[in-house]
């Protein structure tokens, strides 16, 4: 009788203008990951770094057997690169983190035993740090409870990529070809058996972070306007208030005509000009919400690719 194959794990780890830090990420996630009972293998996603990213992780590739690298032609950005990383596994199991060293490997164990016992995802959830800014936890806080009134799909607060997934949650992620990515929105929302480990969020060791303030808004962006149409069922609601106003004050006006007192109608040039004003308002609004739905629906049938691959080294492909 031959031996019970072995369970293989791809760890899925992009990164982007990590010189100097992604040898070290990789060195702590070594000595985390190489004692469990498991066949691993590293993929790294350089996410079009212009630095000595690369030539950093050509350098781990030539050391460690197990590492393979995938160069993207150009910054693509954090989702597409995990998209890419997910698309070349081929394991049974995956654990994406990121490659600045803030994720925990020490918690990677703990995610494959629960795959071990049935889950499909087990997903790490960033705990309140009291090194996050006070600017940071409210914006956070505030776009997931907004993610989660107005989408059909609940997202974890706090829940961040590094997550472990079995191989048909992998699979379930790879059949949605969007190419505006939320991945915490697509995992939560395929439904599969889930578990949760929080974690506490380390400071980064080196460099700085590549999340910057435009790059957050565009990713909530992309969470809002792919996982729901409530920004035009708001503007819709407002325009229906708006003419509900408007009913109401030809009501009044006919009364007083009808009840000879006329003489209370007097025109006034502020009223009218904050009626079209707010009318004006409504209407943009609405406007700027369809553009946005129109301009997706624009990139999407376009079907271009979400990234492109320059560069595919090492490892075993």
């Amino acid at each position: 009788m031959s031996p019970r194959k072995k369970t293989t794990v791809d760890l899925v780890i992009p990164v982007y203008n990590e010189a100097g830090v992604v040898a070290q990420t990789h060195a702590r996630i070594r000595a985390a990951v190489d004692a469990l009972p498991y066949v691993l293998a590293f993929l790294y996603v350089d996410d079009g770094s212009s630095d000595t990213t690369l030539e950093d992780l050509r350098a781990i590739a030539a050391s460690d057997a197990r590492v393979r690298v995938l160069s993207l032609s150009r910054n693509f950005g954090h989702q597409a690169a995990l998209s890419a990383g997910l698309d070349a596994s081929r394991a049974d199991a995956v654990v994406s983190l990121d490659g600045d060293g803030q994720h925990p490997p020490e918690m990677i164990g703990q995610m494959l035993d629960l795959i071990a016992q049935g889950y499909d995802i087990v997903q790490g959830q960033r705990a309140e740090d009291a090194q996050l800014g006070r600017f940071k936890k409210w914006t956070s806080g505030t776009f997931y409870k907004i993610l989660n009134a107005v989408s059909g799909t609940r997202v974890l607060p706090g829940a961040a990529d590094f997550r472990a997934m079995s191989r048909r949650a992998v699979d379930a992620l790879k059949v949605m070809p969007e190419y505006h990515r939320f991945l915490r929105g697509m995992v939560s929302w395929i439904g599969f058996k889930s578990a949760i480990l929080p974690y506490h969020q380390e400071e980064r060791k080196a460099g700085v972070s590549k999340y910057s303030l435009g790059k957050m808004v565009r990713l909530a962006s992309d969470a809002v306007f792919s996982f729901s149409l409530m920004p035009l069922y708001i503007g819709l609601s407002a325009g229906v208030g708006f003419i509900g106003l408007a009913i109401l004050q030809l009501l009044w006006v006919a009364y007083l005509w009808l009840t000879n007192q006329s003489e209370q109608i007097v025109p006034g040039w502020s009223s009218l000009m904050a009626v079209l004003l707010i009318a004006s308002g409504i209407v943009m609004i609405l406007l700027g919400f369809v553009g946005v739905y129109v301009g997706y629906i624009f990139q999407e049938v376009k079907r271009r690719p979400i990234y492109l691959i320059k560069e595919d080294s090492g490892g075993d492909k």
